[in-house]
Order: structure tokens, then C-alpha cells, then sequence
């Protein structure tokens, strides 16, 4: 929705001056600092000049667009002049003119967020300047407007002076501040010139330090990999001969001997547990793990578990509970992962939890697209200090039941990194007597992280595909996967890009042929760089569609966005859409809008 402000009449000398004052005035009044407020008045200050010498008369048209923050500052500068016959050449900066024509078009061009200009030969010339509101200026509504209009004060008697005596003022405060500055940078400079060799020093000192470690890192790594496997061929063999033992396979044994042998098949037991974690620890750490993913029922998880930790069970004061998950729950990661993640949970329950109750559980987390799976129980519990010291490796906190239990100070540093690598969390919550709270969060549906796929490409694409690259400027996983299944099949592929500074890279590597822009994405909004899009000359053909949950058209096609559509999005919308688009980019002829979409004419000509 567009609220006007003032109209502002263009036929002297003093109307240019009065439009200048009248811009930086409406400026003020919105929240603009007084750099921009010199930026927009300057601005309109030129273009004003322009349509008195060569138009002889004409209009500004102040207001504001956006019923959302950050809102739009829209001036509208008319004229039913000759209009600008070599406007292609002064855009791109190769025309030249005696009279200055040209000049102050961009440097306007440059002070603004946008700057569009519609101009006919004969008819006339239409220029809309456009710039955000700071992040911190008061969303202004209807009443806020029509206050602001009503404070406007009235331009003085003698106009000139008074503008003279203004700029007189901004140009002795830009010198001030321009002398602040250059003290500090004085200062700065000296204060790195004196830290500058300490640096350098430093980094150097890093250098070797990170060698040192990332050796020392690929050594253990390595030495823990064969450790593990040497260790297993005589483990092994010490658990079979004692197998074969007691099973009389050699003769009888006494109780003695079967008590000894006992012992021995423990210890093996044990240490063979040691070494597969510290061989699951290793390969995580060397990055030799793989996660098959897959889809299954939780409920058919819990009851593998169920059959398999029931006959660890040694006390009837201890209950072991999984409370059943909705049957239609269901989750895509590695099962085998997940499931040795909820048995170490279960066993250390197991182990320090003497009586009372052990309760497994699965939560959906739907505004997180995630399920929490967690293991109470009523044991010892664990004092805040000691929380973190469970994760590192080889810690145990001291306790009285560690002289019936042994453990190897292993399984959740385990827990921890195999969560990290199907894309989850792990958490704690315990009180000293009273028991524990493990839980792991994971996603709905696992996803190979992004630095898994080269460079532009998405997950489908072979590195050869020759279909028009549309850019998907996208932070929601589940939606970049949509957007790829809307366009499998079809003559376009997805480049995807998960924040503005992503988008930048991939446009530098590779030109897209149209935009699919979200506004807000990982906590920063994108409308400055729609803004910023459309005020290139070299990327402002490039079609962009915006796709998000913000409901503010007028001001999306307002900065120059060519369709936009409030989530969520059709596939034949998204397909037609892009197609008259490119259509329209590639072949320069105007395609009748498909059903349903809006696109920037269309607005303009129905507003």
C-alpha cells in the first residue's frame, strides 16, 4: 500500500531548492540519520534541476510503501518534457554531454536503495527513487503519516539563504567529522604499526603450533585405527578358547578354574568393547564414516530395543519402560546409529540406576522439524560441575557403584559425535541423587551437510547439466529440496544458496538465469539485497521471484522484484512464472502473465 506524504511543484529555480529542503525535512521526520538525509536530498536536488532546465516544469511526489519493517521512502520526480533520448548510454556511463546531462542521474542512481526511470521521447520522463528505512525507524502507519505531514514546517521567506546557511552547516559538519576521523585513524595507525610485528610474530608461532597439532591429531587417529585392529585378533581368540572352556570342550574343570576362566572372558569382554569405541571414535574423527540413511517407524525402533536390553534386567526394584510412540511417527536417518546411541544411553541407566525406573521416550518437535529421544532414570545422578567432564574421553565421575560396574569413559563422547554427524545434538539434565535426563534431538529427515556437494550444483546434479541455472536463495532445507523435486524433469536446474553472502558467490561462479528469493533467512532479511539487484546495471535483467511467509507485495515488486508469492508455492506457479520471465529476458517481448501470478508491470499498471 502506497500512503503519499506531498506533492512538491517544479517550475523556478527556488522549487529546485525548496524540493531539496522538503526532501531532507520528510527524511528526518522518518528516522533517516543525517548522512542520508544529505544522500536523499542531494539526490533529488539534481534530478529536480534536470527536469527545470530541461522540461521547464514538472512534479515530486513524496511517499511511503510497505506495511512491514524496514518500510520504503518513495519519491516520484515527473516531467512532460523531450524525455532522455540517450538514457541506455548515460546508465551504462559511456555518455558524454557539454551541458553535465547524464551526471546527475547516477550519481542519484548512487545515493539511492533504487532508482527507476521511465522515459519516452516527446512524452515526457518518470524517475522513482527509493530507499529502506533504517532498521530502527518506527513503522508509520496511516495516523503516523498524516502526523509527520502535519509537522511538515513551512519553507521560509527567503529560501536560498536559508539554504545556503544549511548546507553551510552539514558541510561544517561533515568537515568535523571528516577531521574526527582522520585522528582516529591517525591513532589506529600508529597503534597497528606497533602491534603489527607482534603479529606477524604470532601467526607465525600459530603456524607451527597448528602443524604440530594437526600431526599429532592424524597420529592418534592413526594409532588408535591399528591399535584397534591388532587388539581385536587376540581378543578375539582369548574369548573363543574361553568359550571352548567352559563349555568342558577339553575335559572337566573345577569350580575354581571355571571361576578364573569366568574372569578372563569378562576381561576380554571388556576390552573388546574398549576397542570397538575407540575404533567408531576414530573413524568419526577421521571423517571414514558413512550414514545410511533410512525411513522406519520409531515404534518399530523401540521395539527392537525393548527385546534386546530386557535381559540386562538383574533386579525386580528396577523397571525398564519405552513408552509407545505414535505408530505413524517416523524418522529418515541412519537406524543403526541412532540405535547405539539409545543403548549406551540405556546401559550407563542400567548401570547406576540401583532401583526405581528407567523410562525411554520419543517427542516430536514440529516447530523444529526434529524428534527428542530421551532416557530418564531415578540413580545416582550427576553434580552440575561434572555435566561436561561426562563428554571427554577416558572421564568418569567417581562413585560408589564403580566397583560393581566398569566402564570405559568412552560411550558418550561416542553418543556425542555420532549425533553431530547425523545432523543432532545431544543434552543432559541431572540432579545429584535424584537421577538423569539423556536425550539426543534429531531431524525429521537426515540431509547430507552442504559442503558434501561441489561447488553450484545441487544433490542431482552430475557437474554436465546443461539446463538453465535458476538461483534458489533458500536457508530451509526441506524447502530447497521442493524446489529441486518442482524442477526435476524440467528445463531448468537449482543452484542453491542458503544466505545473501552464499548468493553472491554462486552468482560470481556462475550467472543464473532467473531468482527464487526468500526474504528472511538465518536471522537477516533480504530486501536490501533485492534492492541492490535491481540497481545494477549489469545483473538488474535477471529476474527475481520472491517466495516467503512476508505479506508485503507492493513493496517486494516496489524494490524491483519481477513476482511474488506468499508460501507456499505450486510447482506449475513456479514453472510458468519462471518461464515467462526468462521468456520475456531472453526473447525482449511481453508474455501474458500466467494465471495467478503477480509480476511487477502487472502491479504498476493495476495500482
Amino acid at each position: 500500500m502506497t500512503q503519499r506524504i506531498l506533492t512538491a511543484h517544479i517550475g523556478s529555480e527556488l522549487d529546485v531548492v525548496g524540493a531539496r529542503q522538503r526532501a531532507r525535512q520528510i527524511a528526518a521526520l522518518c528516522g533517516f540519520g543525517v548522512q542520508d538525509q544529505v544522500r536523499i536530498a542531494t539526490a533529488v536536488s539534481e534530478l529536480a534541476r534536470n527536469v527545470y532546465n530541461y522540461a521547464g516544469s514538472g512534479k515530486v511526489h513524496f511517499a511511503i510503501d510497505g506495511q512491514t519493517a524496514p518500510q520504503l521512502f518513495s519519491i516520484r520526480i515527473e516531467d512532460q518534457g523531450p524525455g532522455i533520448a540517450q538514457l541506455e548510454q548515460i546508465l551504462a556511463g559511456t555518455y558524454r554531454s557539454p551541458t553535465g546531462m547524464g551526471l546527475g542521474i547516477l550519481g542519484a542512481q548512487r545515493l539511492m536503495d533504487r532508482c527507476h526511470i521511465h522515459s519516452v521521447p516527446g512524452e515526457g520522463t518518470e524517475i522513482t527513487l527509493q530507499k529502506l528505512f533504517p532498521r530502527d525507524a518506527p513503522l508509520l502507519d496511516g495516523s503516523g503519516i498524516g502526523a509527520l505531514s502535519g509537522s511538515l514546517q513551512a519553507l521560509p521567506t527567503d529560501i536560498t539563504l536559508a539554504e545556503v546557511q544549511q548546507q553551510n552547516r552539514e558541510l561544517l559538519a561533515t568537515l568535523a567529522e571528516l577531521k574526527t576521523r582522520q585522528d582516529d585513524l591517525l591513532q589506529l595507525t600508529r597503534e597497528l604499526e606497533d602491534t603489527n610485528r607482534g603479529v606477524v610474530a604470532l601467526y607465525a608461532e600459530l603456524d607451527e603450533k597448528a602443524d604440530h597439532l594437526r600431526r599429532a591429531d592424524q597420529m592418534k587417529s592413526r594409532f588408535l585405527s591399528n591399535m584397534s585392529h591388532e587388539f581385536r585378533t587376540p581378543l578375539s581368540s582369548i574369548r573363543a578358547l574361553s568359550k571352548l572352556l567352559l563349555d568342558r570342550v577339553d575335559g572337566t574343570l573345577t569350580d575354581e578354574q571355571e571361576k578364573q576362566v569366568l574372569f578372563i572372558l569378562q576381561g576380554a569382554v571388556s576390552l573388546s568393547d574398549l576397542v570397538n569405541d575407540l575404533l567408531d571414535l576414530a573413524k568419526i574423527e577421521a571423517g571414514k564414516v558413512d550414514v545410511h540413511a533410512n525411513s522406519f517407524q520409531v515404534a518399530d525402533l523401540f521395539s527392537a530395543l525393548r527385546g534386546m536390553l530386557r535381559p540386562l534386567l538383574v533386579s525386580e526394584s528396577l523397571a525398564l519402560t519405552f513408552i509407545d510412540p505414535d505408530p505413524a511417527l517416523h524418522i529418515h536417518t541412519d537406524e543403526g546409529k541412532l540405535s547405539q546411541i539409545l543403548r549406551n544411553f540405556i546401559s550407563n541407566a542400567l548401570k547406576f540406576t540401583e532401583a526405581g525406573a528407567i523410562i525411554v521416550s520419543a517427542t516430536p518437535l514440529p516447530e523444529q522439524d526434529a524428534i527428542r529421544f530421551s532416557v530418564s532414570d531415578t540413580g545416582l545422578g550427576i553434580g552440575a560441575e561434572d555435566v561436561q567432564l561426562i563428554f571427554e574421553e577416558f572421564s568418569q565421575v567417581e562413585n560408589h557403584m564403580q566397583r560393581k560396574v566398569k566402564g570405559t569413559g568412552l560411550g558418550l563422547p561416542l553418543c556425542r559425535n555420532l549425533a553431530t554427524l547425523l545432523n543432532g545434538t545431544v543434552a543432559v539434565e541431572s540432579t545429584l541423587g535424584k537421577g538423569s535426563l539423556f536425550s539426543v534431538v534429531l531431524p525429521t529427515s537426515y540431509h547430507a551437510p552442504e559442503g558434501s556437494l561441489p561447488p553450484c550444483a545441487p544433490a542431482n546434479d552430475n557437474g554436465n547439466d546443461q539446463r538453465i541455472p535458476v538461483l534458489v536463495v533458500e536457508d530451509n532445507p526441506p524447502i530447497r529440496l521442493l524446489y529441486e523435486k518442482f524442477l526435476a524433469g524440467s528445463e531448468f536446474r537449482v543452484v542453491a544458496a542458503r544466505s545473501v553472502r552464499e548468493a553472491q558467490e554462486r552468482w560470481e561462479q556462475q550467472r543464473p538465469a532467473a531468482v527464487i528469493l526468500d526474504i528472511l533467512l538465518h536471522g537477516e532479511n533480504a530486501w536490501h539485497w533485492l534492492a541492490e539487484l535491481k540497481n545494477d546495471p549489469l545483473r538488474r535483467q535477471v529476474p527475481v521471484i520472491v517466495a516467503t511467509e512476508i505479506e508485503d507485495k507492493r513493496k517486494g515488486l516496489a524494490l524491483g522484484a519481477d513476482a511474488y508469492y506468499v508460501k507456499p508455492l505450486l510447482r506449475q506457479q513456479l514453472l510458468a512464472t519462471l518461464r515467462a520471465l526468462i521468456g520475456q529476458t531472453h526473447h525482449r517481448q511481453e508474455p501474458a502473465p500466467p494465471q495467478g501470478t503477480t509480476t511487477r508491470d502487472n502491479a504498476h499498471a493495476n495500482g
